[in-house]
């Protein structure tokens, strides 16, 4: 099978116990990592580094650690990391999820078989505590033509299952900090130089969510970032005026006019299955 490294970010809010698991879920893939790149980004716990410590002593030359002095957010530290890995193909992960053990090896295969993907992701399931109590299940478009039609509504990847190759993110850009968009802004960017995408039909990644997380999906710091993203695909001639305007407005109504305890309702309806 082909090497490919694992790019985590961390940083000090997180679980000891939801990250051993997360790593857990990498290091028992069927299809193994040659590399782990685990950005620890500002400072953390006593009980973290505790746990980066050990997995790094247990697993000897598999985990490349990259220290942030300060927190940079998402974005940038997900930049710094990139650049750190060593291989081609790179398997976003997050710190608190828990990966399927075929999530790889069924990623490598379409890389194996189509050398113009430069992305293949797949669906989520999401769960409360035990992966037992599955809450939602975020499905995406699974063909190239049919993911970019669907950027130009909503997100077309699950960005905690990606896999991609380091080359054509470098080439785009590389991450950029965008407040709860790091991912998408860097699809947009993918799609716009040319790059083939793909999602697998099935779930690859247990997602953890807390109780209150689709009420949360919201305020005026959020749907601005939504909405200068609606304004990107418009600028560059992704998407035209009037679906620039019917974006705008849906996020408007769900983000900022409508209540917490109303929006949580509307989101699980419209955005989950």
């Amino acid at each position: 099978m082909e090497k490919y490294s694992v790019l985590m970010s961390l940083y000090e809010k997180e679980k000891p116990e939801y990250l051993r698991l997360a790593l857990n879920s990498m290091l028992n893939q069927t299809a193994k990592p040659d590399e782990i790149v685990l950005v620890l980004d500002g400072p953390l716990t006593e009980d973290l580094y505790a746990v980066t410590e050990e997995y790094k002593e247990k697993y000897t030359g598999l985990f490349n650690i990259v220290v942030n002095e300060k927190n940079l957010g998402l974005g940038r530290a997900l930049n710094k990391g990139l650049a750190a890995c060593k291989n081609e193909l790179v398997a976003r992960m997050d710190t608190d999820d828990i990966s399927k053990p075929k999530r790889c090896e069924k990623q490598l295969k379409m890389f194996r078989e189509d050398k113009e993907l430069s992305i293949v992701g797949g669906q989520i399931e999401e769960f409360i505590e035990t992966t037992e109590n599955i809450t939602g299940k975020r499905v995406v478009p699974c063909c190239d033509a049919e993911i970019k039609a669907y950027m130009k509504k909503r997100c077309p990847f699950n960005h905690m299952t990606v896999m991609f190759k380091k080359s054509d993110v470098l080439e785009a850009g590389n991450y950029h900090e965008w407040f709860w968009n790091e991912d998408y802004y860097l699809w947009i960017r993918l799609a716009l130089s040319g790059k083939k995408f793909a999602n697998l039909p099935e779930t690859l990644v247990n997602v953890r969510i807390g109780k209150e997380m689709y009420k949360r999906r919201g305020g005026k710091k959020y749907f601005k970032s939504e909405r200068d993203i609606q304004k990107l695909m418009y600028d560059k001639g992704l998407i035209s005026y009037p679906r620039y305007f019917i974006n705008v407005a849906e996020r408007l109504a769900v983000q900022v006019l409508m209540p917490n305890s109303l929006r949580g309702a509307v989101f699980k309806l419209f955005a989950r299955k």
